[in-house]
């Protein structure tokens, strides 16, 4: 069977969106909200919000393609190249470095057209200096690019990208077709999600880059939907799509595999809509501890700041299992009593809610 660039109406993508309105219309709202609440929290705790949201972007793309970076050495990189250091801090790693360099650039840049040279640049951001593979340049070579899996001996290919001489030609129409079907464009694509699918099939269907292809594949969907709702997008698309990797691959294989992208389409759009409402959820997170602290840290003695904070950190999905005495004990080294009587401190002043008893007893953040 023929993979979608060999079809001889490649790339007239069809699509029906029947039944698709209220994820798209649900998108839009999200994104409207998050941006609100963003625009009214004090400008200490929209940069705390901005920040999680572009670390959580750039170590998930990279965990899909199987690399761990140090989220801090991330938020260093993101920090100094948005301005937010006196001084530059250190980052240790080349490819956390890359990484937060290229979420501030697709972000800064959203609305401008994109060209060749925005996709080269991008390309040395991610990985110049870190393999020998040639970089900021389409890849060359009469060997076919191939997603494989299983045995090197009896490999399964996925998908095979189109011959590396075809590529300067590819995508040079897929640069334009980007340019032309944004908002206000000759060939607009008038729903966001819609977009970004599209411009996301469309470039891993080229795979152009000997790697990276990925990484660069959901940055450019990023920037598609910020042009869509027409401000940078405050989202973590590959936080959602990492945590359903293999229905990720699965669902865009078979998108290879015709023009008829529907399932696609609509696979994607559902991905972009938990995507924009985990971040509406970061956001009020951030909102959630500012006002915490406000209300009690004036109350709370240092072994409670110690644990508040670090469940805090957990994030909005969570401390895995609540607080209770045990972990209380590993975090401070507080006495069973002491950690008994703190815990339920919190409790009495609202901090932390108990639930269950005895010692099943755990406790939780409480309303705030």
């Amino acid at each position: 069977m023929d993979y979608n660039w060999q079809l001889p109406d490649w790339p007239e993508f069809r699509y029906n969106l029947h039944g698709m309105e209220p994820v798209l219309l649900a998108f839009a709202d999200h994104a409207g909200r998050v941006g609100g609440l963003l625009e009214g929290l004090p400008q200490k705790l929209g940069t705390e919000a901005l920040l999680d949201l572009m670390i959580a972007e750039a170590v998930k793309t990279s965990a899909i393609e199987g690399e761990s970076l140090n989220p801090q050495d991330v938020m260093s990189s993101i920090r100094n190249h948005l301005g937010l250091n006196a001084e530059p801090q250190r980052v240790d790693s080349r490819l956390a470095d890359g990484a937060g360099e290229l979420m501030v650039c697709v972000r800064e840049s959203f609305c401008a057209p994109l060209s060749e040279a925005d996709l080269f640049c991008w390309h040395r951001m991610l990985l110049g200096g870190t393999t020998p593979l040639k970089v900021g340049t389409w890849r060359t070579g009469g060997d076919p690019m191939q997603v494989v899996s299983g045995r090197i001996d009896r490999p399964t290919v996925h998908f095979e990208a189109p011959p590396a001489d075809c590529i300067p030609a590819e995508m040079a129409r897929f640069i334009g077709w980007f340019n032309e079907t944004t908002p206000g464009g000759t060939c607009a694509i008038p729903h966001a999600p819609v977009r970004a699918a599209l411009v996301h099939l469309y470039f891993e269907s080229l795979h152009p880059f000997e790697d990276g292809n990925g990484r660069i594949g959901r940055a450019l969907a990023e920037k598609a939907l910020s042009q869509g709702i027409g401000r940078p997008v405050l989202i973590s698309l590959s936080k959602v799509i990492e945590a359903r990797r293999r229905e990720y691959y699965e669902a865009l294989q078979s998108a290879q595999r015709s023009q008829e992208t529907t399932a696609w389409v609509r696979w994607f759009a559902g991905i972009a809509l938990e995507a924009q409402q985990d971040a509406e959820n970061r956001v009020r997170f951030v909102l959630r501890k500012f006002r915490f602290f406000q209300r009690h840290e004036r109350d709370l003695n240092g072994r409670q700041l110690k644990v508040i904070r670090r469940m805090f950190e957990a994030g909005p999905d969570g401390f895995a299992g609540g607080m209770n005495a045990r972990k209380y004990i590993a975090l401070t080294g507080a006495s069973k009593a002491t950690a008994t009587r703190d815990l339920q401190h919190l409790a009495r002043l609202g901090a932390l809610t108990p639930t269950g008893g005895g010692r099943s007893t755990r406790y939780e953040f409480g309303v705030v």
